[in-house]
């Protein structure tokens, strides 16, 4: 069963799609949007921004979490993840930013690339539902 309602996962897809469209990829030709839900239920987006040294990369994920942070948000309640991929998961990077600001049990949604804004969002369309804890097993932060 899925821990987002049918109204959230919706706002969520249309805007982790929205924040993709600012993604500034021309080195990776991989452009990443992300959407996190904060807890007074609003809504930061963030876009992957590329860099021609490599590891200067800014991930989606990080970006809108670093948005949100630095604005003073410190509550989160789901992050959702697209790409143009039929399978996306934060990276490694993220997963520790991401792990460091939300709770274990927070929903994540992996958005498949081919989702567009009349995606059915259900797993069996390639969606797929997880949770930090799942993503970043095994961690003490908490």
């Amino acid at each position: 069963m899925p821990m987002l309602s049918q109204k959230i996962r919706n706002a969520l897809v249309e805007a982790a799609l929205q924040g993709k469209t600012h993604a500034y990829a021309p080195y990776s030709n991989f452009p990443v949007g992300a959407a996190l839900l904060c807890g007074d239920g609003t809504i930061v987006t963030g876009a992957s921004i590329d860099n021609a040294s490599w590891s200067l990369t800014i991930c989606a994920e990080r970006t809108a979490l670093v948005k949100a942070v630095s604005e003073g948000i410190r509550s989160f309640t789901a992050l959702a993840v697209v790409a143009n991929v039929p399978h996306i998961s934060p990276c490694g990077l993220c997963r520790q930013v991401i792990v460091e600001f939300c709770a274990p049990e927070m929903p994540v949604l992996l958005i498949p690339g081919d989702c567009g804004s009349n995606c059915p969002l259900d797993e069996d369309d390639g969606l797929k539902e997880t949770t930090v804890g799942a993503l970043f097993p095994d961690n003490d932060y908490h």
